[in-house]
């Protein structure tokens, strides 16, 4: 049998870096989801002990935004059409990343990326509303809405209800008295009408016209 070989002549470890964390845990993500995406996985991973990640990331909450960002960086922004074109396009193409991974889309509700993808989706969300003469103050407000849209849009689908759940809430609706819920009963077809696509690409329209046509207040607390 052969000798065990000594540490000195093991290969060394690569040295922990941020950047490597992150790569590993989103490596981790695609393969098994977010919710195998814990400290004692990741260090099992990078085969060392979980108190030294926290060196680079102080706890999973941070760990999963620096996934979110990462992520962002797969997106494209397109350059084809006008200005709500192209935002509409680039709010899309984020929420879609989100629903390829649905344990990141809930996530996402609570996360605060703060690396170089996310500044730089928000500025180019910005630079889009600037193009379309959306006035200043309303650009940083809108640029919140339109994200908290997309995200609660791929949160909603990340967990895909079963067709039992969705039989349910559609006989509740359709079967709804009119005696005691006259509005649902009128609006019912509407209610249970249209794609996810649809109804995101309405509600974006929505909002960016919204953004363009709603003042925000004149007096506005500073962080």
């Amino acid at each position: 049998m052969a000798p065990e070989k000594s540490r000195r002549e093991r290969p060394a470890k690569p040295a922990l870096t941020r950047n490597g964390i992150v790569a590993a845990a989103v490596g981790i993500l695609r393969e098994e989801g977010l919710r195998k995406v814990t400290m004692r996985r990741l260090a099992q991973e990078l085969d060392t002990g979980a108190a030294s990640l926290y060196v680079y990331v102080r706890n999973t909450a941070e760990l999963h935004a620096a996934i979110l960002d990462e992520l962002l960086g797969t997106i494209e922004p397109s350059s084809e059409g006008d200005w709500r074109e192209q935002l509409e396009r680039l709010l899309t193409a984020y929420t879609a990343m989100l629903l390829e991974y649905p344990g990141l889309a809930l996530s996402a509700l609570v996360a605060r990326p703060s690396g170089e993808n996310y500044l730089d989706l928000v500025e180019r969300l910005l630079e889009l509303l600037a193009e379309g003469d959306v006035p200043a103050e309303r650009r940083a407000w809108g640029v919140d809405v339109l994200l908290q849209h997309a995200t609660a849009t791929a949160a909603e689908h990340a967990d895909e209800e079963s067709p039992e759940e969705w039989d349910a809430l559609a006989r509740a609706v359709r079967d709804a008295d009119a005696a005691t819920h006259p509005q649902i009963a009128a609006h019912s077809a509407d209610l249970l009408s249209g794609q996810p696509a649809q109804r995101l690409s309405w509600g974006l329209q929505v909002l960016i016209t919204g953004v363009t046509h709603t003042a925000v207040p004149p007096e506005r607390t500073q962080p």
